[in-house]
């Protein structure tokens, strides 16, 4: 048996620029962290004996025989692209919900492809780990996505992320005094909408858009360097953040028509008339997660305002995708 652990991420600034479409022309920037919430997929060899070969558990059931009669895109892609020819039960569980802002699709890719590595008795690095999950997801897969969740998820921690003309990229982890990394932590919460969306349909419409948003996507850049020197720079005001994720939030919103709706709005209006100094949807846009910049004293407010939707308590986590079980004795 073999589990690995793979953390979602909270993306702050500098989203929409980690499209290829843009940073193959533009270079892209981001920062992000990742979280202590993860996805798992643990993985175990299926004997011959069973009428079907390969059995995946996630919020559905499929027993198959072959792997191109698997449905989950990236199960069928992942397993076609290791060539695997062996019988395996893949089971897949997640702290929070799938389609929700926070990477869980890059999650189960990053955590899949981690844990076949182990499978074969091989530890793979993490540039390698994020750059076959993009392969999978964009080339194979040929999902409307952008570059940062799988390195983000593969990676762990808080990082700028920066993508290059020629489809490379590097990772620059953001060192923060640990008081000040909790201050901020602190300062953010996080509320589930109850509202998943497909990802891919809302990022196809900002890639067709992207030509004629370049202003905007270069002012979300800028927000990435503004960001790191205010959690940087010890004596800065913390509250800063807040004021430069609700201007990142009209930003996107901009981009697409599709980022918000009637009801994410009146969630963030009613976060700001009681407290909130910003925010932002995370993820595409159209529903999932929503992230808010708030002061302690302001939080219980927050809390009763928003008691329809589900708060969602989290600690930045710097580990990325690990494995956590490996009992090749089990396989």
């Amino acid at each position: 048996m073999i589990i690995s652990k793979t953390p979602f991420r909270i993306s702050f600034f500098g989203g929409g620029s980690d499209y290829p479409e843009w940073y193959r022309e533009n270079g892209g920037c981001v920062v992000s962290t990742t979280i202590d919430k993860y996805c798992f997929i643990s993985l175990r060899n299926l004997p011959n004996f069973f009428e079907h070969n390969y059995r995946i558990v996630y919020s559905l059931i499929e027993n198959v025989k072959n792997i191109r009669d698997i449905n989950h895109p990236s199960v069928r892609e992942v397993l076609t692209w290791k060539k695997i020819n062996i019988g395996l039960e893949i089971h897949h569980d997640g702290d929070l919900p799938a389609r929700s802002g926070l990477g869980s699709s890059s999650a189960f890719t990053v955590g899949l492809l981690n844990a076949l590595e182990a499978y074969e008795g091989k530890i793979i690095s993490k540039k390698k780990l994020a750059t076959d999950a993009i392969n999978i997801e964009q080339n194979i897969i040929k999902e409307k996505v952008g570059s940062q969740d799988q390195i983000a998820c593969s990676y762990g921690g808080f990082n700028k992320i920066t993508f290059n003309y020629d489809n490379s990229f590097s990772v620059d982890p953001i060192i923060l005094l640990k008081n000040r990394s909790s201050e901020l932590n602190k300062n953010l919460m996080l509320f589930f909408t109850g509202k998943t969306r497909i990802a891919a349909e809302i990022a196809a419409d900002k890639i067709n858009n992207i030509k004629n948003k370049s202003k905007e996507l270069f002012e979300i850049m800028k927000m990435v360097d503004n960001c790191i020197n205010i959690i940087q720079t010890k004596n800065s005001n913390l509250d800063e953040i807040g004021y430069l994720l609700d201007q990142t939030w009209k930003i996107k919103k901009s981009l697409s028509s599709k980022v918000s709706n009637n009801f994410i709005d009146d969630i963030y209006d009613l976060a700001k008339n009681n407290g909130a100094l910003g925010g932002k949807l995370l993820g595409a846009g159209g529903g999932g997660f929503i992230l808010f910049y708030v002061p302690l004293e302001k939080q219980k407010n927050i809390i009763k305002a928003l008691n329809k939707l589900t708060y969602v308590p989290f600690k930045f986590e710097n580990e990325g995708s690990s494995i956590v079980l490996y009992e090749p004795n089990g396989l």
